[in-house]
């Protein structure tokens, strides 16, 4: 996989991230966008992700650029720290992807960069190496500030009583979740912890993670469990039963719980979104570039969040305890916390059937090249015919599609089933709705097994 820019950032091979290659790209970085004070880097716990850092470094430093090193920390936290000191960043991660891949995810002074900005670093690759050598600093207390952020704005007895785990594996802000929670007044019980890096996904659990999950919660007695992908800008939350709670389901109580007036979401969320009543819902492309794009034009009380529950504040609000300040880059704390308090003294699943009766479920198939995956999808937007071939072997008739981001198809019965190939991963997504679970876990059966032939044979 060749390193390319993605929805959330250049990704590619340990192998092709070379240190030429990732300089190359930080000298475009520094050169076609607005740093402001210098550069905060960070980085996940992937065994590739200290060198790369090391070479994003010596990069920058050599342009005369100040370099505040953050260290191993969630993404949002290094974006906070950034956003503290008027600063831009680079944060070290591959996200949920395997350790054999990783990437660079890149901030101006104004936050996570738009899709002009990543053409504009694309523009300015091929540039001379610097000779300067600039200052190296170290903010060793980036993640507790970003830790305090939530127990000042939520209070010392938010989630007192609540016995929560923590399901640690390799995720970067492992310990800081631990220490949110506990802040909140949580007694927490850690599963899992490993010194070798997971690709968890928490838009797409596998199965053995869920009963894994499962097994955990009931064992415990939980009220609750907790966990992240690996740089922790995305939300796994399973209920006292078990239960994964799908990321958007806790982006629609987050962003009622904070007084939110409108909603930005990828079309690939819950349309349960649109019953609740916000003044507003605006649907984009999947990734959080067109979420803060159509953020940034709403304006307001504006907040943002994706399938995957990763969740942006874009203005500031008011939690139970205090403010809370603005952070319109994708957030896997604020979710969490906000879920399990509106639970208040009931449970996680009787708040979560509040939400509007629509069932969405996400899954993919992995290690599928981009060169099978995209004409595939290509033959679906182009040809109703491709689509009704498709369709039948679910069971199910077109009464309408969208192609704002991969082919997004509306049956006759109100389900839908959209298929997307990932923008920066060999992967081929696949999204389902209906009006229960079982139809919803029946539907993702089919589908899957209906692009396996498909894509794979």
């Amino acid at each position: 996989m060749a390193p390319k820019f993605g929805t959330s950032g250049l990704r590619g091979l340990v192998t092709e991230l070379t240190p030429e290659l990732v300089a190359d790209h930080v000298r475009a970085f520094i050169a076609a966008c607005d740093i402001g004070n210098g550069l905060c880097l960070g980085r996940d716990l992937r065994p590739s992700s200290p060198r790369i850092a090391a070479d994003i470094a010596a990069a920058a430093r050599a342009e005369g650029v100040r370099v505040i090193d953050c260290g191993a920390l969630p993404t949002p936290a290094l974006a906070l720290a950034a956003q503290e000191v008027g600063a831009g960043a680079i944060m070290v991660t591959g996200s949920h992807i395997p350790a054999d891949r990783n990437g660079l995810k890149f901030y101006s002074r104004t936050g996570e960069i738009t899709k002009t900005d990543e053409a504009a670093i694309n523009g300015a690759l091929g540039r001379a190496t610097g000779t300067a050598e600039s200052e190296m600093a170290q903010d060793e207390d980036a993640a507790a500030r970003f830790v305090e952020r939530y127990i000042e704005a939520c209070g010392a007895f938010a989630l007192n009583g609540r016995r929560i785990g923590l399901y640690a594996h390799s995720a970067v802000g492992r310990d800081d979740l631990a220490a949110i929670l506990q802040g909140l007044g949580a007694e927490v019980v850690e599963y899992g912890r490993s010194e070798t890096f997971v690709p968890v996904d928490t838009e797409a659990v596998d199965p053995d993670t869920r009963a894994q999950i499962a097994a955990w919660v009931k064992a415990d007695g939980l009220d609750a469990l907790v966990s992240t992908d690996g740089d922790s800008d995305r939300p796994l939350l399973s209920d006292e039963t078990g239960t994964i709670v799908p990321g958007d389901v806790m982006g629609q109580i987050t962003a009622e719980m904070l007084g939110a007036e409108t909603v930005v979401t990828p079309i690939s969320s819950n349309s349960g979104v649109q019953k609740k009543g916000f003044g507003a819902v605006r649907l984009t492309r999947i990734g959080s570039p067109f979420v803060i794009a159509g953020m940034e034009e709403a304006g307001g009380k504006v907040v943002g969040y994706e399938a995957n529950g990763g969740f942006l504040l874009g203005f500031e609000a008011q939690g139970p305890a205090g403010p809370l300040a603005s952070l319109a880059t994708r957030d896997c704390m604020l979710p969490l916390i906000m879920t399990l308090i509106a639970a208040g003294n009931g449970t996680v699943s009787a708040r979560v059937a509040q939400e509007p009766p629509v069932v969405t479920m996400a899954d993919r198939l992995q290690e599928v090249p981009q060169e099978r995956s995209q004409p595939f999808v290509a033959r679906l937007a182009d040809s109703a015919e491709a689509r009704a071939s498709f369709l039948a072997e679910l069971g199910g008739d077109e009464a309408g599609t969208d192609l704002t981001d991969g082919v997004r198809m509306t049956l006759t019965d109100g389900c839908i089933v959209h298929v997307r190939p990932s923008g920066n991963a060999p992967e081929l997504r696949l999204y389902v709705e209906a009006s229960d679970k079982a139809g919803a876990e029946a539907l993702m059966a089919a589908g899957l097994a209906a692009l396996h032939r498909a894509v794979l044979g």
